[in-house]
């Protein structure tokens, strides 16, 4: 146990986010490298990454996946063996002081078993059920994303701030597509009526890099139903401390509905626009 667990338990106070950021990114820092040499080794023939599927043929996950949730659970228990975990890998640990870690090991791992950019670690950490702490990072752009609630957010180490975009037909807007076919469908009808109203449509790949992209300007807005908690605990905190406007439509806990994270210039636009082209199935 570390000397500010010991401290926590003796005390029975909260940790302070800082703290929390600072151990996510140590971790972080170490495996991203990790990552980007595995694919590598896969590209070039010297090694294989191990895949298989999970809730649809679409639903990849790979053995480095597994590996990287695996070694941020080790890390972060070592530091702080009472907080507890909850993992899209499997990882589900109750904990006993409040704190919760919440990972991603791998958000995109379609592209990073395609060697595409866009994938990223992500790690929020809560304190009973509040994100206080936020960590992605984009091993391939060498870019760590940070924040702590009310502390602002950072990329690398510096200030970043969303768009002051004000005009949607001038927006470029970031979206992301559900493993299940029926929602896919609907979500391709709905892109049809969005597409000729906005200035551009990306899709990443990867909802956490796709809302950090929001979080520092790159992207005006990102929108996307069907996420886990583990997509957007953490980037939904680094762009909400970056200035951008949030709102869940529908869902339940650890279970978001459909995700609006935007300038706020656009963001009552842009939900009236989802409204109309039937993206909205559930109202807040």
């Amino acid at each position: 146990m570390t000397d500010s667990s010991r401290s926590e338990a003796t005390t029975g106070q909260s940790p302070e986010p800082a703290q929390l950021v600072s151990l996510a990114v140590d971790l972080v820092s170490q495996i991203a490298p990790r990552l980007v040499e595995a694919r590598t080794a896969q590209a070039d023939g010297t090694a294989s990454i191990g895949v298989s599927t999970k809730s649809t043929a679409n639903d990849l996950v790979t053995e480095m996946d597994e590996w990287t949730e695996k070694t941020l659970v080790e890390g972060l228990l070592r530091a702080r063996p009472n907080d507890g975990v909850l993992g899209e890998e499997g990882s589900s640990i109750a904990g006993t002081n409040g704190v919760r870690w919440v990972i991603d090991p791998i958000d995109g791992t379609t592209n990073y078993f395609y060697d595409l950019s866009g994938y990223s670690i992500s790690v929020a950490a809560q304190i009973d059920g509040v994100t206080v702490g936020a960590v992605v990072a984009d091993p391939v752009r060498d870019e760590v994303f940070t924040a702590t609630l009310g502390g602002g957010a950072f990329r690398n180490g510096q200030p970043i701030t969303a768009s002051s975009k004000d005009d949607l037909a001038t927006a470029l807007i970031a979206t992301g597509f559900n493993y299940d076919h029926a929602v896919r469908l609907r979500q391709a009808t709905s892109l049809a009526s969005i597409l000729p109203k906005v200035r551009d449509i990306r899709r990443v790949g990867g909802a956490a890099v796709d809302i950090c992209l929001v979080a520092c300007g790159r992207a005006d807005a990102h929108y996307e139903e069907g996420l886990s908690i583990w997509d957007v605990a953490a980037a939904a905190l680094i762009a909400t401390e970056a200035g951008a406007a949030h709102t869940e439509f529908g869902g339940q806990p650890d279970k978001p509905g459909l995700t609006v994270i935007s300038s706020p210039g656009i963001h009552d636009d842009l939900i009236a626009l989802l409204h109309e082209a039937g993206a909205i199935i559930v109202d807040n």
